[in-house]
């Protein structure tokens, strides 16, 4: 992992308890695999503990660590360094996405109630107005009561959101290829068709993976369905919404928007989303940060613990998931 990643996430606590697990040198950290000063530590090597910024495990990396069993990442997806070989070696692999995907939830929970709320419309009017309570006629339709909630992806996040979401009196709506009506009640939430879960809601917050197929999932048409006045919440990755489609809704004042991420990112300066009273833009602020990311050393730990005694992982990732995972 990088060097920042390791002085973020892995902290004195989580080293002294690292260290109650495994033997490992507290000074070495590796960002190349073919750096000679890793080489000695690599072959001896029975799992390795990664984050973001971990260089590719290809065959050349994997020949230098012949002992290797076990991969332990201390993030969320793995896709940018976990390859082919190391299915083909029978390598483990766990990931800390499972601990990621809860302060994102949390975010999109905080991101839904105040939409609803339109906290964002109160506060600039609050502002204009300097007090003028008249001002706040407008707003007489906000509010959370009976307020219709779309989950997009029955992911980590979105199945998370749902739980985070089910005291509240909203009415919850979830479409997701992979699930049925049946597995949909379980959660809490209506199955629904994507168009029709956008022609109904209020707010609606994407929690789909990344893939080919979900590009543009939200392109002008689909946005299109939304109802006016409606929130689009996105925490996922920005390539799931076409930027130009909702920017031109957005600035035409018919969608309101909360963006922790865009395409691409940052946007550009001169993007009219940054000034847009409709529109929170965050800068990928969602996931793990701060004291949350303890909990991603906390999880990586944990799952080295329970390899070492012989225990199923926690949080295995398999390769056939990973073509409808993040």
């Amino acid at each position: 992992m990088r060097a920042r990643t390791r002085d973020a996430v892995f902290g004195a606590g989580a080293l002294e308890r690292l260290a109650r697990v495994a033997r490992f040198e507290p000074g070495l950290l590796v960002e190349d695999f073919a750096a000679p000063g890793a080489r000695e530590a690599l072959a001896a090597a029975e799992v390795l503990l990664t984050g973001w910024g971990c260089p590719p495990l290809d065959e050349a990396a994997l020949d230098r660590m012949p002992r290797l069993r076990l991969v332990a990442h201390a993030a969320g997806t793995v896709k940018q360094h976990v390859t082919d070989a190391v299915w083909r070696r029978g390598v483990l692999v766990s990931t800390a996405a499972a601990a990621n995907a809860l302060p994102v939830a949390e975010y999109t929970v905080a991101a839904v109630l105040l939409s609803n709320k339109r906290v964002l419309d109160t506060a600039s009017a609050f502002r204009r107005a300097r007090g003028d309570i008249g001002a706040f006629e407008a707003l007489a339709g906000a509010g959370n009561y009976r307020r219709t909630v779309g989950v997009v992806g029955a992911s980590r996040v979105g199945r998370r959101v749902l739980e985070l979401l089910r005291p509240y009196d909203l009415r919850l709506l979830v479409h997701d290829p992979y699930l049925d009506p049946a597995a949909a009640a379980g959660l809490g939430a209506e199955w629904a068709g994507l168009d029709h879960l956008c022609r109904t809601c209020d707010v609606v917050s994407i929690h789909a993976p990344e893939l080919p197929a979900t590009r543009h999932l939200f392109d002008a048409a689909r946005l299109a369905l939304l109802r006016d006045g409606a929130t689009l919440v996105n925490t996922a990755r920005g390539s799931l919404v076409d930027t130009a489609a909702l920017t031109a809704e957005l600035v035409a004042g018919r969608l309101h928007a909360v963006l922790d991420v865009t395409d691409p990112e940052p946007l550009p300066a001169d993007s009219p989303l940054w000034d847009l009273p409709n529109v929170l833009l965050t800068p990928h602020v969602a996931g793990s940060l701060g004291t949350e990311l303890t909990r991603l050393a906390d999880t990586a730990t944990g799952e080295i613990e329970r390899w070492a005694r012989g225990l199923p992982l926690a949080h295995p990732v398999r390769a056939e998931d990973l073509d409808r995972s993040a």
